[in-house]
């Protein structure tokens, strides 16, 4: 059989993924750059089968509890970013936090993601608003017995010593580019090099961590592969991508989604990057219409599971699916089903994040 040049550096490029041997800069953005179908198709089916290898046929949950809307900054792609007039406000009551945590882990969530913006009331008189957060925090663990992942933005040192004291297992602090050009653009007046500190500072205090970037903000596949390269010096224990989507009342807002072959092939390239780590598909852009296309360039964890008539918000689409049911466990099932795939037990996620603390701890 013939092969094109192309196809033969692919076939290359999937033979050393396979055998874990790792890609270079040039490797990855040649994969971000393919076009072909079928191409695309031998490097998801390699993404797949490194799935497998380390997590069978198995996939995550996790539900999402965007508990407080308000935010002192003003990232220029963020529909909560405070100028913003036209975003929907709120901050949620402890008893509401706790109850849709509950309902969460009673539908089959394996971690319960709590979220907020750098809430201004939570920043002020010395941090003091976090304390009753804390205690949220000690009674999610109590009632639901999940692991729990924060996202609270940028936060002291001392303040994520008292996280890991109430029992949090994750730290997700979202750079969304490694382009600090870029960053500057995005991140209005937010310090590159301390965001990554903290995330840097959690790993030290024994935090999973989570990184994750944006793609449609002018990135291009070098800033990608760049990104890649900073993951894996952070050893970041779940990688991500999302498409950007522009929001009403922002800077952005007449900028263009940028199509989901992008996306999809970043996390297909992850998972040859990061075969043993946890690469989540968001319900929060495309909502359950896009969750197949994900799982089959091998990603294998569900986010953004949120419940009906709970009055909590998504990020990229506040309310996409929501009611509907759609973004549920049960509204994944047969889409899991459909790619062969099965959700995994609360054991398996459990036993995965002990084990990765403990590499960790190496």
């Amino acid at each position: 059989m013939a092969y094109t040049c192309k196809t033969l550096v692919l076939d290359e490029i999937l033979e050393k993924a396979d055998k874990e041997i790792p890609l270079s800069k040039e490797e990855i953005v040649f994969l971000l750059c393919l076009s072909d179908k079928k191409e695309i198709k031998k490097v998801n089916e390699t993404a797949c089968k490194l799935r497998k290898r380390y997590f069978g046929n198995k996939i995550f949950f996790y539900g999402f509890v965007y508990f407080s809307t308000y935010c002192k900054n003003d990232c220029a792609f963020c529909f909560y970013r405070k100028s913003n007039t036209k975003t929907i406000r709120y901050r949620k009551k402890a008893e509401e936090i706790v109850e849709t945590a509950k309902r969460l882990a009673d539908s089959g969530v394996h971690l319960l993601d709590l979220t907020m913006g750098e809430d201004p009331v939570f920043f002020s008189d010395d941090y003091k608003g976090f304390e009753g957060l804390l205690d949220i925090i000690r009674s999610v663990k109590d009632k639901t017995g999940l692991p729990v992942m924060i996202s609270p933005g940028v936060v002291p040192e001392e303040l994520l010593r008292k996280f890991k004291e109430a029992g949090v297992d994750w730290y997700a602090c979202y750079q969304e580019t490694h382009n600090k050009k870029l960053y500057e653009k995005m991140r209005l007046y937010q310090s590159y090099e301390l965001r990554l500190l903290r995330k840097k500072t959690a790993q030290k205090m024994g935090f999973l961590i989570e990184e994750g970037i944006l793609t449609g903000i002018g990135d291009t596949s070098e800033d990608v592969a760049n990104s890649f390269e900073i993951m894996k010096d952070l050893n970041a224990d779940q990688v991500r991508v999302m498409s950007f989507v522009p929001q009403k009342g922002t800077p952005m807002d007449g900028w263009s989604t940028p199509t989901r072959l992008r996306e999809l092939l970043i996390i297909a390239a992850m998972r040859l990057v990061f075969p043993d780590r946890l690469i989540p598909a968001s319900l929060d852009v495309d909502g359950l219409k896009g969750l197949r296309d994900r799982l089959l360039a091998g990603a294998n964890v569900v986010t953004s599971i949120i419940p009906p008539r709970a009055g909590f918000a998504g990020v990229s689409q506040s309310s996409l699916d929501i009611e509907e049911g759609n973004r549920t466990v049960n509204g994944a099932l047969p889409v899991l089903k459909n790619c062969g795939l099965i959700p995994a037990d609360k054991i398996d996620y459990i036993s995965w994040i002990r084990k990765r603390q403990e590499q960790n701890r190496i």
